[in-house]
Formats: C-alpha cells, sequence, structure tokens
C-alpha cells in the first residue's frame, strides 16, 4: 500500500493559515488607509492607538477596535478630536471588514464625507453614530439598505435635503437627527419600535405622522413649518374644516298652528324628562361601578404580591427547604401574565413566564434592592438567573424602553439580559446563568494561592475597564451609567472571562427615570459615571488587597488611605500576591490609580477612559518586563 507523505495532509492547513494571515493583513491595511484619512494623517501620532502598518488590530488590540478572535466587530472613536474624511469605499468595499463590522461610531469629532452612499456595503452594521461632526449634504438613499441597523445617530452635523426612505429599516430603535438642516416631510417610521427619536431643530415641513405622537414636543422643536400633534400649529386641513360654516338652522315654515306648538312643545318636554331619568341611572350605575372598581383594586393588589408574578413562594419554600435550597415557583395559571419581553436571544424564543414559575429554582442571594435565582428550564434546556428587582418606582413603559436601549449596545464583556418582565409590582430580569460564579468569590472565596495571580487579576482589571469605557461612552447622552458595579456583579464565563452584570439597573430617584422622556437627558451630569469609576476603584482595592469592600465595619477604601497614610503601603496587599513575587512597583501603581478612583470628590476622580489608560499602561510594563525575565532565564542557562 502506497503511503502518503505526512507533509500532503498539512498543506491545506497551512494553506489556510496563510489565507488567514492574509486577510488580516488586508483588513490592517484598509484601517490603516481608513484612519490616515479619517485623522488627516495625525491619528498615528499617540503611540497608545496601535494602529500600524506593523501590527494587527485585534491581536495588538488598537484602541477603539473591538473584535471577536480576528474579525473586527466595533469601530469605536468618540471624541479624538479628528477632522479628516470618512470614506465610506475605503471602510466597507473590503469583503470581510464590511461582514464583519456591526458598530462604527465616531461621534463628537470634526470630520467630512466621502463615498457615503458606500456604507451600505457594511451590511451586517447594527449602530451608525456620526452625530457631532462636520458632515453636509444630502443622506444617501442607500442608508435604507442597512436592513439590520438598530441605532442611526446623525444629530448635530450639516445634513440637508430630505430624508431617505428609513421606514424600510424595520429594526431601527433609535434615530437621532437633531440639530441639521433637513427638509421636506417626516417619514412615517413604525414609532412603537423606536425607543430614541429626535427630529429637533432642522426645516422639516408638513404634518406629523399619526404615530409620531409617541414622541413628545422635544422631539419636534424648533421646525416651523411642522404642524400636527404635538406641535402648537394646525394643518391647513384641520384649519378648513374648523372654518368651514355650520348650515343655518331650518328656519320655522310660515303657517305653522298654535296647535303643532303645542305638540312640539310637549314632544320636547317629555324628551327632557326621558333624558333626565337616564342621566340619573347613568350616575348611579357609575357610582356603583366605581364602588365595584374600587374593591377590585384592593383584591388586585392583594393578587399582585401573592398570585400574579411573583417570587415569594421561592423565597418562602427556601427558607423551609434549607437542606437542598431548591424549591419549585408554584402560581395560580390562569392568573398568570405570560408578557414576558424575550430580547435578542433566539435560542430562547418561546420561553414564558409559565415556564419559570414551574421550572425548579435556588435562591442564590438577596440584596439591598432584589433577589437572585437559579432556575432550570428544561423546554428551553438552558439554566437561567432570574433577577427581581423591588422598590423600584419606573414606570413600565420607561423600563420596557430603558431594556431596549441596554439591548442595542452589545460588549462580549457585559452580561446581556434574555427577557424581561414588568409589573406594577415588580420588575423580573433573565440572564444566561454562569456555573463559575463571581469576581468575588474568586478573590474571597477558598481558593488555592495560584488560583488568581497577578497576572490575571491586571488582565481582568484592564477588560473591566475598558468595557466601562465602551459602555460609558454609548450610553453617556442617555445617562445611563452601571449604578450598582461591585465584585459580586462581575460574573466569569466558561473561559473564566470577566462579564459585567446587570448594567444600568440602579434604583433611580423620582426624577427624570425615562431615557427619552427629555432632549436635555443627552446633557446628562457625568456624576452617575463617576460613581461608577469609584466603584471600581473600590473592586481594584478588593484585587489588590484580598479584603471586601466593608472589612470589620470599616470601609476597605479609608482603611488603605490609612495604611498608606503611615507609610506602610506595603502591609496593604494581598500576602498572595506577594507569595506569588508579583512586582511590588507595579502593584503600587495599580493601588495609586485605585486610590485616583475612590477620591471623595467626584469632580477629582479621572474618568473611565483615563482609568483605562493607566491600567492599560501597568499591563504592558508588565507584560514588558515578564519578557525580559523570560529571555534572561533563556539566556542565563
Amino acid at each position: 500500500m502506497m503511503q502518503i507523505p505526512v507533509w500532503t495532509c498539512l498543506v491545506p492547513i497551512f494553506l489556510l493559515l496563510i489565507k488567514a494571515n492574509s486577510q488580516e493583513e488586508l483588513v490592517r491595511n484598509v484601517l490603516v488607509e481608513f484612519m490616515s484619512k479619517l485623522s488627516n494623517n495625525n491619528g498615528f501620532s499617540d503611540p497608545n492607538m496601535g494602529w500600524s502598518s506593523s501590527s494587527l488590530p485585534c491581536k495588538d488590540n488598537w484602541r477603539g477596535i473591538t473584535c471577536d478572535q480576528t474579525k473586527v466587530k466595533y469601530i469605536v472613536l468618540d471624541g479624538f478630536g479628528f477632522s479628516g474624511f470618512l470614506d465610506a469605499r475605503v471602510l466597507c468595499n473590503e469583503q470581510s471588514l464590511a461582514e464583519s463590522l456591526q458598530i462604527l461610531s465616531l461621534k463628537d469629532n470634526s470630520i467630512h464625507g466621502e463615498n457615503l452612499d458606500e456604507i451600505a456595503n457594511c451590511s451586517q452594521l447594527t449602530q451608525l453614530l456620526i452625530g457631532g461632526n462636520q458632515f453636509s449634504g444630502s443622506l444617501p438613499n442607500s442608508i435604507s439598505q442597512l436592513k439590520n441597523l438598530k441605532s442611526l445617530d446623525i444629530s448635530r452635523n450639516k445634513f440637508s435635503g430630505p430624508l431617505p426612505d428609513l421606514p424600510e429599516i424595520s429594526d431601527l430603535e433609535a434615530f437621532l437627527a437633531q440639530n441639521n438642516q433637513f427638509t421636506g416631510a417626516i417619514p412615517n417610521f413604525d414609532y412603537s419600535e423606536l425607543s430614541l427619536f429626535n427630529v429637533s431643530n432642522n426645516n422639516f415641513s408638513g404634518e406629523i405622522p399619526d404615530r409620531g405622537i409617541h414622541f413628545d414636543i422635544r422631539s419636534y422643536l424648533n421646525n416651523p413649518q411642522l404642524c400636527g400633534a404635538p406641535v402648537s400649529n394646525k394643518c391647513r386641513s384641520s384649519l378648513a374644516s374648523e372654518s368651514e360654516p355650520s348650515a343655518p338652522p331650518d328656519k320655522p315654515k310660515d303657517g305653522i298652528s298654535n296647535d303643532q306648538i303645542l305638540m312640539y312643545s310637549g314632544y320636547i318636554l317629555i324628551g327632557l324628562a326621558v333624558l333626565f331619568l337616564i342621566l340619573i341611572w347613568l350616575y348611579k350605575r357609575g357610582k356603583k361601578n366605581d364602588e365595584k372598581l374600587e374593591a377590585d383594586n384592593r383584591v388586585a393588589a392583594v393578587d399582585d404580591s401573592i398570585i400574579k408574578p411573583s417570587f415569594s413562594t421561592v423565597e418562602l419554600k427556601a427558607r423551609e427547604i434549607s437542606k437542598s435550597g431548591i424549591s419549585t415557583i408554584s402560581a395560580d395559571q390562569s392568573m398568570v401574565s405570560s408578557s414576558l419581553i424575550v430580547l435578542t436571544s433566539p435560542e430562547v424564543n418561546g420561553l414564558r413566564f409559565e415556564n419559570l414559575l414551574k421550572a425548579p429554582a435556588e435562591l442564590l442571594g438577596r440584596g439591598n434592592h432584589g433577589s437572585v435565582y437559579k432556575v432550570k428550564c428544561e423546554a428551553q434546556g438552558m439554566t437561567f438567573a432570574v433577577k427581581r428587582i423591588k422598590d423600584w418606582t419606573i414606570s413600565s413603559h420607561d423600563f420596557k424602553q430603558r431594556m431596549r436601549r441596554l439591548d442595542q449596545v452589545k460588549h462580549p464583556n457585559v452580561l446581556p439580559a434574555i427577557a424581561f418582565y414588568s409589573s406594577r409590582q415588580e420588575k423580573l430580569l433573565v440572564y444566561e446563568y454562569q456555573p463559575n460564579g463571581s469576581l468575588f468569590r474568586l478573590i474571597h472565596g477558598n481558593q488555592s494561592d495560584q488560583a488568581f495571580d497577578w497576572e490575571s487579576r491586571i488582565l481582568v482589571a484592564s477588560t473591566i475597564a475598558d468595557t466601562l469605557v465602551f459602555m460609558h461612552d454609548q450610553l453617556y447622552y442617555d445617562g445611563i451609567a452601571h449604578g450598582n458595579l461591585k465584585s459580586s456583579n462581575i460574573l466569569l464565563n466558561t473561559n473564566m472571562d470577566p462579564l459585567i452584570s446587570e448594567y444600568g439597573l440602579m434604583v433611580v430617584d423620582n426624577q427624570d427615570q425615562s431615557i427619552v422622556a427629555s432632549v436635555n437627558s443627552f446633557q446628562a451630569s457625568g456624576e452617575k459615571f463617576k460613581e461608577d469609576v469609584y466603584a471600581f476603584g473600590v473592586i481594584l482595592l478588593e484585587m489588590l488587597t484580598g479584603k471586601m469592600a466593608l472589612n470589620n465595619g470599616l470601609d476597605l477604601d479609608s482603611w488603605v488611605l490609612a495604611v498608606v497614610r503611615e507609610e506602610w503601603t506595603v502591609e496593604v496587599f494581598d500576602r498572595n500576591l506577594i507569595g506569588q513575587g508579583a512586582s511590588e512597583e507595579m502593584m503600587v501603581n495599580l493601588l495609586q490609580v485605585a486610590i485616583k478612583c475612590v477620591n471623595k470628590s467626584p469632580q477629582a476622580r479621572p474618568s473611565m477612559n483615563q482609568v483605562a489608560l493607566m491600567i492599560r499602561g501597568i499591563k504592558d510594563d508588565d507584560d514588558d518586563r515578564s519578557t525580559d525575565v523570560s529571555g534572561l532565564s533563556i539566556i542565563t542557562r
């Protein structure tokens, strides 16, 4: 039998590797050309950017680039002060990049546009965010070919002319076009799908579509030629109908006799008497209905807390079955609403609230604002973590809008909600269960000394910081920070990568709770985001010290500051890290970042972008140091 040389089997693999490498290099070259035009060749002056012909965007972590393995998924370059051109032909005519790119965000620069009609070739775009630039001319009709687009922000530019047929984009959930020079009529969007909509400060004319009253007047301000609800200008058709003279009353015919007058008067009196009796009957009936409705409401209030979607049964049984901690969520199925809203996870389509009620549930923990349960649904073949939020006064409508907005912002290190439920009494969120626990357990649990070494900690810190930068940037104008960031809300997936959970589910006050209620929400104070910076600083201190955020009744940051003030800095560090030979210099550098984050003054704290850059610098220095030590050890052998 003839033997086949081994090398012939390796040829296809070798060719595939060559093809993959050449494709990465092709994407690299396209992105370098794209940056060259975007920044007028000034985008390469910052060494932290990483955009270089001698590196690869995914492998070498170019700033502003987020990848899935070797595929570029997100390009986010907001607020860099670029003043060149967005050349859509360069960016979207490279097939592999056009088929992988999902988010292009270039907000708050001074960019002009070239070949914008070619943007349609980036067919997988879900977010196109170019607000706050110098784009001018008409918006190309090819935009309507982006069928996957969910968010389109073209606000604060110099666009003019009519809008293209954007309602063709059936999944569009956010459209921001304020502060431009658009003319013509407003297209008849499917407003029920839109969670963000603003066309104020333009030159639109004509009648606002009937469904457009879904948004209030602030979405239409300063368009003098717009008419119809909710603006004050009435349209000509309605004015004409109002001004049309009514038909003159019939004049009594000449020659009517006195008998006829008396007869008609009698009819009128009888009619008035009958009308009076009907009004009395309606009044009594209405009063009776009001009393019945009030009684029903009292019963409904009890039902909402006992029978309708509630996990109180779980909590009770979890106390009763203390050995196993397992219970079954039970309720009267005929009384249970099935309005569980499934978001963007097709593999769990068909999931209903009844599935959660019938499934075995385990109480994982309680917090100040709710409880978390582990629920195994056999019908879907999945295990979920169900978060029950209590005492959150946000309305169901605003909660729905908030969840849809959060669902628009995707990041591989943010755990997305699979589904949610909202009633008057409670809010429920469904996540994919993460079996490897949380960062809190990794730091403070009974782990081996090697389980969470310095390299792992600095990598986790850098990943969380970069993720928060992305989320803060995407949700800044919505005013949605994390709001409850802590080590127990950083979960670990099957690869032990950190996933930020419960983003945006802070308990809000009674101020404006709607993410779409006001144009002014785009100017939200940065203090919410500075609270996230503080919370992240506490997480850094936990990783550096190995101590809990509240340690013997004393806040961890206060304890650390007291020790550092006494110049006993080394005493704060986790003994496991010191025992593993972690660099004291690197730990001190990260400690300084953490101390800046937990500054008592929010204004004095750095932004998450600054924090991420500082941590990345420490990580890079540490990587270089490890490489140098590794090389030295080889030489000495």
